[in-house]
């Protein structure tokens, strides 16, 4: 197995002052994008089923075409290419939002540009990278993933609130917890692409690198 897993997330730090006024806003000047997301994730509120243990990224999957995926990989050995551009796009705009609100940056997302996100997800060769029965167990065997998560959502919240104050008084988001928060997103991601948007049987690292 290569050391290097097949998903990847990088998340540009910005070295310069960040907007004091719109940092100090966040909590508001973020609605009008998640109630963008929200109505692509099939969902009257975003906030509400992705806040909860980072959801959007542990695998909620009220946007992501993944029991129509799970069924044509386990009878059919493919998957439409389609389908797993709209799951990629879908992950990389929630990404983009949520890094906005986590005061990872201060350039309001785009619905379509990379901007500061950088993903990448393979596309599989379904009758050569994902073993027809194990969509039916990934959910599963992710378990533990999740519930790290949801311990480590609890350290988010804590730096958020933290980086709050300090952009607030300093300009600066601390570099330390950039790149925690990045490699939360990134073992988020990880996990997601796993388990529901399905395009690698490479189980996830337990690791915020």
């Amino acid at each position: 197995m290569s050391n290097v897993y097949p998903v990847k997330l990088s998340i540009d730090y910005p070295d310069r002052k960040l907007d004091r006024l719109t940092s100090f806003f966040r909590i508001f000047t973020v609605i009008p994008i998640m109630i963008v997301i929200s109505l692509m994730m099939g969902s009257s509120s975003a906030w509400g089923e992705h806040h909860d243990a980072w959801r959007w990224g542990v695998g909620s999957a009220s946007g992501l075409l993944f029991l129509p995926t799970l069924l044509m990989v386990l009878f059919r050995q493919k998957y439409p290419r389609w389908w797993f551009d709209w799951n990629v796009n879908i992950t990389k705009f929630a990404t983009r939002v949520f890094n906005y609100f986590a005061l990872m940056t201060d350039v309001y997302p785009s619905t379509d540009e990379e901007q500061a996100v950088h993903i990448e997800i393979p596309y599989p060769d379904a009758a050569k990278d994902i073993k027809p029965w194990m969509p039916l167990v990934k959910w599963f065997l992710a378990i533990p993933h999740y519930i790290v998560l949801a311990f480590l959502m609890i350290a988010v919240w804590v730096v958020w609130v933290i980086t709050w104050f300090a952009i607030l008084f300093t300009g600066k988001y601390p570099r330390s917890f950039f790149d925690f928060m990045a490699g939360v997103f990134r073992w988020s991601l990880r996990v997601t692409s796993y388990a529901f948007i399905l395009v690698t049987d490479v189980y996830p690292p337990f690791s915020l690198d």
